[in-house]
C-alpha cells in the first residue's frame, strides 16, 4: 500500500489570504498566462476558420486576464491602507512598461506573439514588484 503523502496547497497562502511566496505568484502568474494564450489561440484558430479573420490576429494582450484576477485577489487580501495602494500601482506601471517594452521589442512578430509576450512580461514585472514592494511597504507603515 502506498501512502500519499500530504502536499501544501498551491499557491501557499496565509490566514489572510495573501499569498506568501514568490515563486508561487510567478507560477500562478505564469500559468494564467499560458492558460489565457491557448484559450487565445484556440478561439483566433475557429475564428479564422470560419472566415472571421486571418489567424495569428487577436491581441495576445488579452492573456493577462487571468494574472490579473489573481492580483486582484492579492490586493483584496491585504489590509486597506496606503501601502497595498502604492504598491499596486508601481508595480502595475513598470508592468505595463515593461510589457510595452517587450511588445515593441517583437513588433515585426504577429500580434498575438508580441501581446503574448508583453502579457508574460507584464505578469512577471507587475508580481515582482508587488509581492516585494507591498511587504516593503506594509512594515514601514505599520
Amino acid at each position: 500500500m502506498a501512502e500519499r503523502s500530504e502536499r501544501a496547497p498551491f499557491p501557499r497562502r496565509d490566514d489572510q489570504g495573501r499569498i506568501v511566496v514568490l515563486a508561487d505568484l510567478l507560477g500562478v502568474a505564469l500559468v494564467g498566462v499560458v492558460i489565457g494564450l491557448v484559450a487565445l489561440l484556440v478561439i483566433d484558430l475557429g475564428a479564422s476558420l470560419v472566415g472571421l479573420g486571418e489567424f495569428g490576429r487577436a491581441s495576445g494582450w488579452l492573456a493577462v486576464v487571468l494574472p490579473a484576477w489573481i492580483f486582484v485577489e492579492e490586493f483584496r487580501a491585504w489590509q486597506f491602507g496606503p501601502a497595498r495602494v502604492a504598491a499596486a500601482l508601481v508595480a502595475a506601471a513598470v508592468g505595463i512598461a515593461a510589457g510595452l517594452l517587450a511588445a515593441g521589442l517583437a513588433a515585426s512578430t504577429p500580434p498575438l506573439v508580441s501581446g503574448g509576450l508583453a502579457a508574460a512580461v507584464f505578469a512577471m514585472g507587475y508580481a515582482l514588484v508587488w509581492f516585494a514592494g507591498v511587504r516593503w511597504l506594509a512594515g514601514r507603515t505599520s
